[in-house]
Order: structure tokens, then C-alpha cells, then sequence
């Protein structure tokens, strides 16, 4: 019939199957096999990797050959019961498997023949379309992979255990142990034509060298490092093979160590390469080398370099380290020289005993120790050895357990130096007391000394109040200072004498007087390149504060006469910043009696310069604080506007905004008054100054004390402090649009603060009968600054004012820039935060 199927085509369909069916009855094959005999193949591997191990060494023969037999009748069991599990398979039962994956069981229809309607043309049709269709899918017959998961059968994967075993004992045995079970046969050493013997050598695991098989080892001379293990096993007749050896200090190992033969039918020797000697097995088949034992050489260790200081009171020393194998650790041992100490002032008297410091040395961290160059980097600034000479003994070992030393080092113990002298007293009586506690008395009496008067010596208050305390407690245990006490009163001693050199100070000119203090004590000291550009680094920083509060002293002074007094100083600073220059230039030619010269004309120039703050009554403090409150938030709009552009630049760069942190930015261009009232550095810094700013305002003189106002401006002021310390934080942790909501809240809770208590002033004016002149239309800025839309804030705390300060009309560029925020903020191609931000500009304003 035309398109059906015939008898030659069923069969040359099944032909085709003839390749799937071989790989799944190959299968079948692999996965009975595996089934069956798992249990025999286990035992087996599980043998050969004991007897690889060398097991077979460490028994007498009897239990060998017993072991042996047991394996063989468990694998004799093995055998058997897998010769009953097993079936084998047959090429029907592949066809079977794959006919069982195919749709329909298309290869037994196949096989099938037509029982009924073979004389009726309508059914025969309908049976070679249903051939037709079966062959098809036949076609498509792939191999069907076995099953050889054992699971079921091994629940304890007793098979995994076996194969783990061997796979160690190929990788840290020896297959040739194996043949060691034809010596150990009885009468296998009359078979034998003669005796013989295997011997291993096996150097120091520290050494990473490879263990050797002598046997292999032809070569008369052979050469080991010092502490390798030889082990000799001689097999035949008792005194067929004897071994000599002068490597281990004892002539004859057969003899005299507890290598005798054992059993009468082997002998085992095993001893230690101490020393360069010969070793030989004398007999049929014997051999001689001569041993030449490495010794392993003890680790060096040699200083590298000048100490160096660090301007915080670290001290760095450079080494180099040097071992044949590696070095393993190291300390560094730090004693004080007592004949070098200046015996002067409180160290008359003999110290108490002090231990010596230890410090670990470093290691590198990758790459091979045994050749290294590192750096102690530690800070003993506190310790009682700081500042005094003391001896540094560098010291390494090495797995062996050697130790090497360097020349021992003499040396002034480098540590933090104080500058300032209160400090630097603070910090002498502290060396005394730890120096021995017989100094109490004495450090007493000084110490009343210092706070007898300390008007113009002692320049924080907190540190003089500190300082009486602690005075109160020595004074009261000095004759029974216990060792807990006097930690605890250095402790304290330390703390103060860092608040005195590093805390801060009241102005701008205090501090900057004291940095130059604090330089100029320095170079006449002869302190190290690194403190002195710190110490530059500070006056610089001292000088740049100083500045700032004069630019906004001649801002807040109306008066001409001062302004000119002011534009005078700012001359004397500018002079000031030329002669740090100069200063810069002599120290790094090394001019430094030049430079003590110039230092004492910049003390002299000093003198002349002061930062004065301008008198008035509560009135004028109310101004100066509601003025303050008014610079804090154009600052903070400042700094959220630069959180913003920060925020651009970072989509921009296709990195997730972050707050710059790190880095340095600059300041807003667009803003006015660009570097008046705003930190330098980063976002951070800038958020906590103004965090700072606020809570000194909080302090001050504001309007409305005890009335509803001034209480709810308070509160506004707390909610803007919170507000700006969760602004840091987030900061801090790089996330800009949050700082930028939290710095809105911040502006927002201003802004209401300042709308109280400036109806909390204009209540006070309107009680006492006068009126402010600012309060009036037109009237003067004190400070002429401007919010970021170009409005003046009006003393009493308005946003705006109607004052017009600006060139062109003040509505007409307000109008401008306002139409500019809405245009932008209705591009939605913008960035996401860019256009919340627009939006929140639109709310402000």
C-alpha cells in the first residue's frame, strides 16, 4: 500500500536500534556488575592500601599472614554471594530498558504482528500508519545511562572508605610494600636465590624535601640534612646481611640499638643522620654510601636602617631575617640601659624593677621566609622606657628550635614628645612616678606647685580641675601608693597631658600662638622631619582659622576706624604666612638656627595681633546668636547643595553616589560668600562643624527665655541638632540621598526655630517699648549675607527681607530662579534624586 509499511521496513527499523541497544546492554552490564560485587572490589582495595601503608611491617609474620587469611575468606564470602546476585543481562532485556523510555513502546509494536482484520484494507491501512508512526519515534532511541547508585545497598558507603584508603596510600605509600609479602612466606627465603633488603631515608618534614628510596640509590656518596630517619630492613637467613653505620654516633646499630632482628627471618634498623659517616649493608646484594650530613644552620637576623619616629610617638626599625629553611618567629627584647639614663630629677633614685618589653616581630605574610626584609612599626609612648635609653635585642628561630641573634642595639626609646610645656611637666612627673613610687611625695609638691596659681599657665579649665583631682588622690596615698593606684593616676596623667597638647582652645589667636609655641619648641630640641612638618601643618592650619575670624570680624564691625585696625592685622597675617614659608624653606635645608631666628620674629609679630569680639548688652547677644542661628542655615543649604553635586557626579560616573568621605571636594561655586563660615574638608567634617556651631548657639543668649516662643524655638533647635548628627552618620556611611533628607529636616527645623524666636523678640520689643531698626522695611544687614535665592535674613529671624541688596530688582531674580527649578523639575529624563531634590527646593521657596 502506498505509504505504509512494509515487513523489510519494520525490520530495517529495528536494525537501526542496534547501536542504543549494545551501549544499554553494556550498561546493564556495568550496573549488575557493580551491584553484585561491590562488597568483593571493597575488600579488596581496602587490603591493597594497608599493605601499600607497609601494615605488613609493623606485626610479626603469623598475624600477617593471619590478616591476610581473613581477607581472603572475606573476599572468598564476596565472591560468592555476588555470583548468586548476578544476572546476566540479555540484549532483550536492553531492548526492553530502551523501549521503556521511548512514548508508546514503540520498538514492541514494532515486533508486533496484525492479529485480526488482515483481510480487510481499511484495517491493514490503519496498521502500517501505526507502524509508520512507531518507527518514527524508534528513530529517536538514545542509550539509556545504568544505575550505579549503591546507596540503598551501602548505607554506610563502606565502598567510599575503601576508595579514600587507597587513594592516600598511592599519594603517601608505596605500592612496592606489596612485595615485601614475598619475604614473609614460609620457605619463600629458600626459594629465594639470596637475601635482601629495603631501606628508606626520610629528611626533616620541615625541610620539604622528599623521603628516598635507597634501593634506587646507586651513587656512592649520598647527601641528607642533619636529623633525617633511615629505616633498613634486611629480609633471608639471620647474619646473611649485617649494616654498619657511623652516621648516628653508634658503630653498630645491629648490635647495639634496638634494631635486632626480629622474628629471626628480618631485621629492622632505624636510626637518626646526626653526622657525616658511612653506612654499608654487608652481604649478597649489599651496598655502601657515604653519608654527608647538612647541617641545618642557625637563623640570622641584622638591624637595617636608623629608627625612625613618627609625629604621633611610633617608632619604626627595619630588619632583615635570613634562614636556610625559613624562619618561624621572632621578638624583639627591650630593656632599659641604666648606665646610660640621665640619674637627674626624679630618676636619682634606682628604678623599681621592670621588666623588659617583648614584642613579636612581623612576618611576611606570603612568599618564602628565608630570606626577608620587614619593619617593627610599635608604639610605647606610654611605657615607662619611652624617652630613655634602653637595648633592643632582635632575636628569630627556626623549626629546628635555633635561635638567632642580632647585635645588641642601644638607643633612646623614641615616643610621643610634648611641646607644650604644661604637657611636657604633666608627662615628667608621670615618668617619675612610674620610674619608682618613692617619687609621690615630690611629685606632690610640684604638682601644687603647677595649680597653686594657673592663671595664664593652665589655659582649659577642665584640664586644672582634672589636675586637682588627681593632685587630691596622690596627695592623700603618696606614702602608700599601690601599683594600681599609680597605673591609674599615669592612666589619667596621660589623658591630661594630651588635652594640653592636642585639646581645643578658646580662639583662633590662642591656638595659633600655641602652635607656634609648640614649633618653635620643637626646633630648638632638634625634633625629627616628621614632627616638624606636622607641627608646620597645625600653625598652618591655626594661621588659615586666624584669618577667617578676622575676614568675618570686619564683616560684624560697622565701624571704619576698626575696619581699618582689622585690614592692619589681616596685613600682619599675611606677613605671618610669608615667614611660615620662609620657615617651610629653612627647615628643609636644615638652617635651623636660622630658623630659630625667624621663629622669634614671628613671636615678636605675634604680640601686635589679637581677635577682639565686639561688647554689647543681651540685646546684642540675642543678634549675635539669632545672626549665628541665620549663618548656620545658609551653611547648611550650602552643604546640602554640595551633597548634591557630589550625589550628580557620582551617577554621572556611573558609581553609587556616596559621601566623598575620603576625599576632598570643593566648595559650592554658586553660592555666595564661597569660603565664609564654611569648614574646608569633607561633608563629614563640614556636617559635624556646623553640629558643633549649633550646640554652641543652643548655649548662648537667645531671645524668649521662659515664654512659649523661646521654649518652642528651643525644641525646633534640639529637633535640627538631631536631625544633623543623623546627617553625619549618613554621611559617614556613604549614603547621600538620606543625608540630604536629614539635612532638610535639619533646614526645615531652623527655620521654625527662627520664626519663634523671632516672635519671641519682637514680643520683648513691643514690652520694652522700642522697636528694632531691623525690624523695619529697608533696614541695614548686619553681615550682608543671602540666602540661595539672593533674599537677606532679616534680624528678626525672617527668611527674606525687603531690603533690596542686589543690583537688578530681587523679585525679578527670585522669579528667574525659581521658573529655572520648575523647568527642570518637570524633565523626567533627570535622575531620580536629582528631582526629589528640585522638588524640595520648590517646597522651601
Amino acid at each position: 500500500m502506498a505509504g505504509g509499511m512494509t515487513q523489510n521496513d519494520t525490520h530495517a527499523a529495528l536494525k537501526q536500534l542496534v547501536w542504543p541497544m549494545r551501549l544499554t546492554l553494556i550498561g546493564l552490564w556495568a550496573e549488575r556488575l557493580a551491584r553484585a560485587f561491590w562488597p568483593l572490589w571493597t575488600v579488596l582495595i581496602t587490603a591493597l592500601a594497608a599493605l601499600a601503608f607497609g601494615v605488613q611491617d609493623y606485626g610479626p609474620v603469623a598475624m600477617v599472614w593471619g590478616g591476610l587469611g581473613v581477607v581472603g575468606l572475606a573476599a572468598l564470602l564476596a565472591l560468592v554471594v555476588g555470583l548468586r546476585r548476578f544476572h546476566r543481562p540479555t540484549p532483550a532485556e536492553a531492548l526492553t530498558r530502551l523501549d521503556t523510555t521511548l512514548p508508546g513502546r514503540p520498538i514492541a509494536a514494532l515486533q508486533d504482528t496484525q492479529a485480526i482484520g488482515t483481510t480487510d484494507p481499511a484495517s491493514m491501512a490503519v496498521w502500517q500508519a501505526h507502524l509508520a508512526r512507531m518507527a518514527a519515534r524508534a528513530a529517536g532511541a538514545k542509550p539509556v545511562a545504568p544505575d550505579l547508585r549503591l546507596s540503598s545497598r551501602d548505607p554506610y558507603a563502606l565502598r567510599y572508605l575503601g576508595l579514600t584508603a587507597l587513594v592516600m596510600a598511592l599519594l603517601f605509600g608505596s605500592l612496592w610494600r606489596v612485595a615485601s609479602l614475598s619475604g614473609m612466606a614460609p620457605g619463600a627465603a629458600e626459594a629465594m636465590q639470596g637475601p635482601t633488603w629495603e631501606g628508606w631515608a626520610q629528611p626533616p618534614a620541615y625541610t620539604g624535601k622528599p623521603s628516598l628510596y635507597l634501593n634506587d640509590i646507586t651513587a656512592e656518596t649520598l647527601t641528607l640534612p642533619a636529623g633525617s630517619r633511615i629505616q633498613l630492613r634486611t629480609y633471608g637467613e639471620v647474619g646473611a646481611l649485617s649494616v654498619t653505620q657511623s652516621v648516628s654516633g653508634i658503630v653498630d646499630a645491629a648490635a647495639k640499638a634496638p634494631d635486632a632482628p626480629v622474628d629471626g627471618t628480618k631485621g629492622l634498623h632505624d636510626f637518626v643522620v646526626l653526622q657525616t659517616g658511612k653506612l654499608s649493608i654487608d652481604g649478597p646484594g649489599g651496598r655502601a654510601w657515604q653519608i654527608i650530613a647538612t647541617p641545618d644552620t642557625g637563623p640570622t637576623i641584622a638591624v637595617k636602617g636608623e629608627v625612625g619616629r613618627e609625629s604621633d610617638g611610633r617608632f619604626k626599625q627595619g630588619f632583615t631575617a635570613t634562614d636556610d629553611y625559613g624562619v618561624t618567629s621572632g621578638q624583639v627584647t627591650i630593656a632599659l640601659d641604666l648606665s646610660q639614663v640621665d640619674r637627674r630629677f626624679g630618676l636619682t633614685i634606682d628604678p623599681e624593677p621592670m621588666e623588659p618589653v617583648v614584642l613579636d616581630l612581623p612576618l611576611p605574610l606570603t612568599g618564602k621566609r628565608t630570606d626577608y626584609t620587614e619593619t617593627l612599626i610599635d608604639d610605647l609612648s606610654e611605657h615607662a622606657f619611652a624617652n630613655l635609653p634602653v637595648i633592643l635585642t632582635f632575636a628569630v628561630n627556626d623549626a629546628a628550635g635555633q635561635t638567632g641573634t642580632a647585635d645588641p642595639l642601644a638607643m633612646t626609646l623614641p615616643g610621643k614628645r610634648f611641646f607644650d610645656p604644661l604637657a611636657a611637666a604633666i608627662i615628667e612627673l608621670r615618668r617619675d612616678i612610674l620610674w619608682n613610687r618613692a617619687n609621690a611625695p615630690t611629685t606632690t609638691m610640684i604638682l601644687k606647685a603647677i595649680t597653686n596659681r594657673p592663671e595664664g599657665f593652665i589655659r582649659n579649665e577642665a584640664v586644672g580641675m582634672r589636675l586637682r583631682v588627681a593632685l587630691r588622690d596622690l596627695d592623700v596615698n603618696a606614702t602608700d601608693l599601690t601599683t594600681e593606684m599609680r597605673d591609674a593616676l599615669a592612666k589619667e596623667l596621660w589623658a591630661l597631658a594630651l588635652l594640653v597638647e592636642e585639646g581645643d582652645l578658646a580662639n583662633a589667636l590662642e591656638r595659633l600662638r600655641r602652635s607656634q609655641d609648640k614649633l618653635d619648641e620643637a626646633i630648638r630640641n632638634g625634633a625629627s622631619p616628621e614632627e616638624i612638618e606636622k607641627l608646620m601643618q597645625e600653625m598652618q592650619q591655626a594661621l588659615n582659622e586666624y584669618t577667617r575670624e578676622l575676614a568675618e570680624q570686619s564683616k560684624r564691625d560697622p565701624n571704619q576706624q576698626q575696619q581699618q585696625n582689622t585690614e592692619g592685622m589681616q596685613f600682619s597675617a599675611d606677613q605671618m604666612q610669608q615667614m611660615l614659608d620662609k620657615l617651610e624653606q629653612l627647615m628643609k635645608e636644615g638652617r635651623t638656627a636660622e630658623a630659630a631666628e625667624l621663629m622669634e620674629k614671628l613671636r615678636q609679630l605675634m604680640e601686635n595681633m589679637q581677635v577682639t569680639e565686639g561688647e554689647g548688652g543681651q540685646g546684642q547677644g540675642q543678634g549675635k546668636s539669632m545672626q549665628g542661628l541665620s549663618e548656620t542655615l545658609r551653611d547648611q543649604q550650602g552643604l546640602s547643595d554640595d551633597a548634591f553635586r557630589d550625589l550628580q557626579q557620582g551617577q554621572q560616573e556611573g558609581q553609587p553616589g556616596e559621601g566623598q568621605n575620603p576625599g576632598q571636594e570643593q566648595q559650592g561655586e554658586g553660592q555666595d560668600g564661597q569660603g565664609e563660615g564654611q569648614e574646608q574638608g569633607s561633608l563629614t567634617d563640614r556636617q559635624r562643624s556646623l553640629r558643633e556651631r549649633l550646640n554652641d548657639l543652643q548655649s548662648g543668649q537667645l531671645p524668649g527665655d521662659g515664654s512659649k516662643e523661646g521654649e518652642a524655638g528651643r525644641q525646633e533647635l534640639d529637633r535640627a541638632g538631631r536631625a544633623m548628627e543623623e546627617a553625619e552618620q549618613a554621611l559617614r556611611d556613604g549614603d547621600l540621598p538620606g543625608a540630604m533628607d536629614r539635612q532638610a529636616d535639619a533646614m526645615e527645623a531652623l527655620r521654625e526655630g527662627m520664626r519663634n524666636f523671632g516672635d519671641a523678640l519682637a514680643q520683648e520689643q513691643r514690652q520694652q517699648g522700642t522697636a528694632q531698626q531691623g525690624d523695619q522695611p529697608g533696614a541695614p544687614d548686619p553681615n550682608g549675607q543671602r540666602d540661595p535665592l539672593g533674599r537677606d535674613p532679616g534680624n528678626s529671624a525672617r527668611i527674606g527681607s525687603d531690603r533690596n541688596m542686589l543690583q537688578e530688582d530681587p523679585g525679578r531674580r527670585a522669579q528667574a530662579l525659581l521658573d529655572e527649578i520648575r523647568r527642570r523639575s518637570g524633565e523626567q529624563t533627570r535622575p531620580g534624586e536629582e528631582l526629589d531634590y528640585l522638588r524640595r527646593l520648590l517646597d522651601m521657596f
